[in-house]
């Protein structure tokens, strides 16, 4: 019988073997940035281009292949594989495990888009449909659900899985992409190709949070400065992002039971409740219908949405929106792959997919039905010409002018900002977690990086936030993270690889029972019964 699971402990330090490349090599991204801000700008621009140019239907492949192959899992007999041993239980309860399983995976991103992302969409729609027409209305929730839906939330999935199985199930050390890369690259995964791909992996994270940092900062920032009167400078961004940090800090300090976990608990909890009064105060019907109707839209032409390319046409709808977010998602799954599976323990592959795919879809359907749904209303009906806002301010007026409309808009504001504040600090801490996980030397699933470790990574995120504000690299920066997941199309493709050659081994012949579990029997017992069956 396995042992009873030990209680998470901290475990050891830093591995300059990971740790020093990682930082060098966000050193050579980030520092050319900060020094040559115009040559970065324009080489990475050019990389970008070639990427998403030449090789965009890489990307929308790559998607509709792995929603297909984790829909196929599911139900297959792997689905009741259990991430673990036959004493494993979850570590926590399903509502907070979902909470922290969708705050790590969307982020402040969902606050932000979801107010205006419909916007763009009515004004420059796609398949050449008529701007502000009432076609391009009923695309415009659409495309949002499509693109914050199934095929995000599947790539997030799909590196979860491997590595939960590599810590869970092999008990293998080591919680990164090469560990879990081990069925397919083998010894190699432990030799310069799996520090790059670890050290590629920590410059993906670690440039996408100094992203969201930069563009949520000036957000807050704007509606901080409406709230009492100040003007929005670089002064009170510098405020707002120590408030995060201290924040966020004191959330990875105290771990995953008593951190994280409660600060997803309070952003999910609050932001149910903003989402619920902008329900009744606006226009519920135009909202429910929308919602019926973009998921009708959406279901109904999931396949055709995924793999249009308009190659007789001349429309870049799909470059600019669909291959850039299928892009963006990918550079974010590492990370999100790599906390997921951290929490999961004790959960089946079944379940792991379930809570993504489905939970983590619907909760950004809500976003989008209600607060994209309200601005929506607001610009067809002439109440808040949105689409101004966003050109003469961007994102940050435009939110801030969609506010003013709610009753109580100060009230709303200032839940708001706090809403703000815990999206991103769950994001946070989730990344700085994981940082101090990639970088840590034998790392068990049943222990959690150092608190040391943590420190180091969240104070590093800041400064980087901080560098970039300061110097205007966000953008840049923003843009070589996406390049990045060009190569990690492969690699994607290496851990489905490895995680069925495990499955396939492990569970050779059907079985019936709700669960599997590995048999825990050394190999050489297991040989030595089997020959006894056949004689």
């Amino acid at each position: 019988m396995q042992e009873a699971v030990p209680p998470a402990s901290d475990g050891d330090h830093l591995d300059p073997r990971v740790f020093i490349p990682a930082v060098l090599v966000i050193l050579a991204f980030i520092g050319p940035v900060i020094l040559f801000p115009e040559a970065s700008t324009a080489l990475i621009n050019a990389a970008f281009a070639f990427a998403t140019g030449k090789f965009g239907w890489l990307y929308l492949v790559a998607g509709l292949s792995v929603v297909g192959f984790l829909i196929w899992l599911a139900f297959s007999r792997y689905g009741n594989v259990r991430l673990g041993g036959a004493e494993d239980t979850p570590d926590f309860s399903y509502f907070s495990w979902v909470a922290m399983i969708f705050t790590c995976g969307m982020g402040i991103a969902i606050v932000n888009w979801a107010w205006v992302e419909p916007i763009y969409y009515y004004t420059s729609p796609a398949y050449h449909v008529a701007a502000k027409s009432r076609e391009a209305a009923e695309w415009a929730l659409a495309f949002g659900q499509f693109h914050w839906g199934l095929t995000p939330w599947a790539f997030y999935c799909l590196p979860g899985l491997p590595i939960a199985y590599s810590m869970y199930v092999k008990k293998r050390d080591g919680v990164r992409l090469s560990v879990a890369s081990r069925g397919v690259l083998g010894r190699h995964a432990d030799g310069a190709w799996g520090v790059l791909l670890d050290s590629i992996v920590v410059f993906g994270i670690v440039g996408g949070v100094g992203t969201s940092l930069g563009l949520a900062v000036p957000l807050v920032s704007q509606l901080v400065s409406g709230i009492l009167g100040v003007e929005a400078n670089f002064g009170l961004e510098v405020a707002v992002l120590c408030i995060w940090t201290a924040m966020f800090s004191a959330s990875v300090w105290f771990g995953l039971a008593k951190g994280i976990k409660i600060l997803s608990d309070i952003n999910v909890i609050l932001a149910i409740f903003l989402l619920a009064f902008t329900f009744i105060v606006g226009d519920s019907q135009f909202m429910v219908e929308g919602f019926v109707n973009s998921l009708g839209k959406t279901l109904g032409n999931f396949i055709p949405m995924s793999l249009w390319t308009d190659p007789a046409g001349d429309s870049t709808f799909w470059k600019d929106w669909t291959v850039f977010y299928w892009a963006w998602w990918i550079a974010y799954a590492p990370m999100v792959g790599l906390f997921v599976a951290r929490i999961s323990r004790g959960r089946t592959i079944r379940e792991l997919i379930i809570a993504e795919l489905v939970f983590g879809s619907l909760g950004t359907w809500v976003f989008f039905a209600v607060w994209g749904g309200y601005a929506l209303d607001l610009q067809i009906s002439g109440a808040l010409d949105i689409k101004a806002l966003l050109d003469s301010g961007g994102i940050p007026l435009a939110v801030e002018g969609i506010l003013q409309t709610l009753p109580y808009a100060k009230l709303v504001t200032v839940a708001f900002i706090l809403l703000c504040f815990i999206f991103l600090a769950t994001t946070l801490d989730s990344s700085a977690y994981v940082l101090a996980s990639v970088t840590s030397r034998k790392l068990s699933g049943y222990q959690e990086p150092k608190r040391s470790s943590r420190l180091i990574w969240a104070f590093l995120i800041a400064a980087v936030g901080v560098a970039l504000i300061q110097l205007g690299g966000l953008q840049t920066v923003q843009t070589s993270t996406i390049v990045v997941a060009l190569p990690m199309i492969p690699v994607m493709l290496i851990l489905a690889l490895s995680m069925l050659r495990w499955l396939k081994n492990d569970f050779p012949k059907e079985e019936l029972n709700p669960v599997l579990v590995i048999d825990d029997m050394p190999a050489f017992q297991r040989k030595s019964k089997k020959a006894k069956r056949q004689a």
